[in-house]
């Protein structure tokens, strides 16, 4: 078996005195991983970095074992942000989400384009943050967990949405959410409408909103806990007055 395609790395690991494992986000085939040969040398670090943009070559005798795979750079990826630890540690949390989320071996267009577009956001200082909740937003559609932000979930509304349900993910509205606003999640305007403006405390909310859903319908059903790299950029971003 033999393919060869656009890809983001999304992990890596040593394996053996001279190898790495790695796992990549394919343009058309989707998440694999493959043996990479010398994948612990200087010269490969760049190219196994979460985020870098490669050349896929995969290869694999038989389609149910582990392949290998060569790796050419082609992009500068996550090179690009070592000046903006901020941006970074998005970066990381991203690919970190990916690669625990994403089934293996299936075509998800969607979000390796996705994550192409968090990459090219993430130059905009101001505005990464909003992107990537976005993306997580989105990722959650692809999987099949979509958020339902377009209406009231108890009057149908369209006006006044300003929270969100964390047992069903539809939207709620200011009138028939007051009685529970202690148990709902603050809805940003941001992720209803890309024209909205994003206020203090937007980021945090949003990402408060993905990570319910990340957690109980997607990461929860393989029993893992969400990535630490988003835990951790979360922190950071806090620390940076960003949330």
């Amino acid at each position: 078996m033999e393919f060869e395609d656009d890809a983001f790395v999304i992990a890596s690991r040593p394996h053996g005195e001279a190898g790495a494992i790695v796992e990549a986000l394919t343009r058309e085939h989707g998440k694999w991983a493959a043996h990479v040969p010398g994948g612990a040398s200087r010269k490969m670090r760049s190219a196994l970095e979460p985020g870098a943009r490669v050349r896929f070559r995969y290869r694999a005798r038989i389609s149910e074992q582990l392949g290998s795979a060569q790796l050419d750079a082609t992009g500068e990826g996550a090179s690009a942000l070592f000046d903006d630890p901020l941006a970074l540690a998005g970066l990381s949390a991203a690919a970190a989400i990916l690669a625990g989320a994403l089934p293996e071996r299936e075509p998800h267009r969607g979000a390796f384009l996705a994550l192409e577009a968090l990459l090219d956001a993430l130059a905009a200082t101001s505005l990464w943050p909003a992107v990537l909740v976005r993306f997580e937003a989105g990722l959650l559609e692809t999987l099949g967990f979509g958020l339902d932000l377009s209406r009231c979930a108890v009057t149908g509304s369209s006006d006044d949405l300003v929270w969100v349900s964390p047992r069903t993910g539809r939207a709620v509205c200011a009138e028939a959410g007051e009685p529970y606003r202690d148990r709902l999640l603050a809805l940003p305007p941001f992720l209803i409408s890309s024209q909205q403006p994003i206020a203090p405390g937007d980021i945090g909310a949003g990402l408060a909103i993905t990570g319910r859903f990340l957690e109980t319908f997607v990461f929860a059903l393989v029993d893992r806990p969400l990535p630490p790299a988003r835990a951790r950029l979360i922190a950071a971003l806090e620390a940076a007055g960003r949330l």
